[in-house]
């Protein structure tokens, strides 16, 4: 069977369709057929302004309307569409959903940040990964951080937190936001085992490329703090030119490793894992889920 996920977060809009099929032990396979990303930058209109702007709309009503020629395409019946902390904070969120499914008939649903995190936890990465240690997912994007611990093969928290890479552009997050952050992490992030992290979102995703590592390798603690240090002495432009980055990452690759290096350093944690995986494998691992009790 082939299913979708409509990703809506602040910085960017992902469809991943996926094709799920049974192995002889019973188990289903997902293989991604596309994964297509639109930059939407809803962020940039809601965290300074409240709401969604009119042009704003038009580009998810018309990426909304792709993203439905692509589903028909493919064939795919089954499909969950969300939106995170950009359309959370809008005033106009309710009547943006409106008119997107009058003119497009996709319905999407806003989740909130606890949901987000549950979502990124239910591609079960650490159940697979050995029993000496536990882990901390750290899925960073434009408007939030969801963290979610597993410990002793127990989910132990998952906690939102409204810093993100667009809100930190936009000097939102102040000192308030990242004691609280902190002081979550020291109280609540305790374990008989060493900790790894294992990161989510696309600016890990695009560290772990310019590294060069083999997959299922980590990167340290210390090549995140090196490439913090180098992109932060280039321009923008620079880092356009050097890394060959679009600009909707060159400018937010640099926040969301702050972010990962505070938590990472809080949490007491030297190593973290890029498994490429996100919200969005999260929404169909329950969509699929979901068919199956059904």
């Amino acid at each position: 069977m082939k299913l979708a996920a409509i990703d809506i977060g602040s910085n960017a809009a992902r469809l991943l369709i996926t094709e799920v099929t049974e192995q002889t032990d019973g188990k289903p396979l997902f293989t991604k057929l596309n994964l297509v990303r639109v930059p939407l930058r809803l962020g940039f209109d809601v965290f300074e302004k409240g709401e969604i702007s009119k042009p704003r709309l038009g580009m998810i009503i018309q990426t909304m309307k792709a993203y439905g020629h692509l589903l028909n395409v493919y064939g795919v019946t089954n499909f969950k569409a969300c939106a995170t902390s950009a359309m959370r904070d809008a005033r106009n969120s309710a009547d943006v959903l409106r008119k997107v499914k009058l003119e497009t008939g996709i319905s999407i649903s806003i989740i909130s940040g606890d949901e987000e995190a549950a979502y990124v936890y239910e591609n079960h990465i650490a159940e697979n990964l050995d029993k000496e240690h536990s882990y901390l997912y750290i899925d960073v994007g434009g408007g939030s951080t969801e963290l979610t611990y597993f410990a002793e093969g127990k989910l132990r928290y998952k906690k939102s937190f409204n810093i993100g890479t667009i809100r930190l552009l936009k000097n939102m997050v102040d000192e308030p936001h990242w004691n609280e952050m902190r002081d979550y992490l020291k109280t609540n992030t305790k374990s008989k085992l060493p900790t790894i992290a294992i990161g989510t979102g696309g600016n890990i995703n695009k560290i772990f490329s310019l590294s060069k590592k083999k997959d299922g390798k980590p990167l340290s603690l210390d090549l995140l703090k090196d490439y913090y240090k180098e992109f932060s002495g280039f321009t923008l432009e620079e880092r356009i030119r050097v890394y060959k980055m679009r600009e909707d990452r060159a400018d937010v690759i640099v926040p969301a490793l702050q972010i990962y290096i505070n938590v990472m350093r809080w949490a007491g944690i030297d190593e973290i894992y890029v498994p490429k995986i996100g919200l969005a494998d999260g929404l169909i691992q329950s969509l699929y889920e979901d068919i199956i009790k059904k």
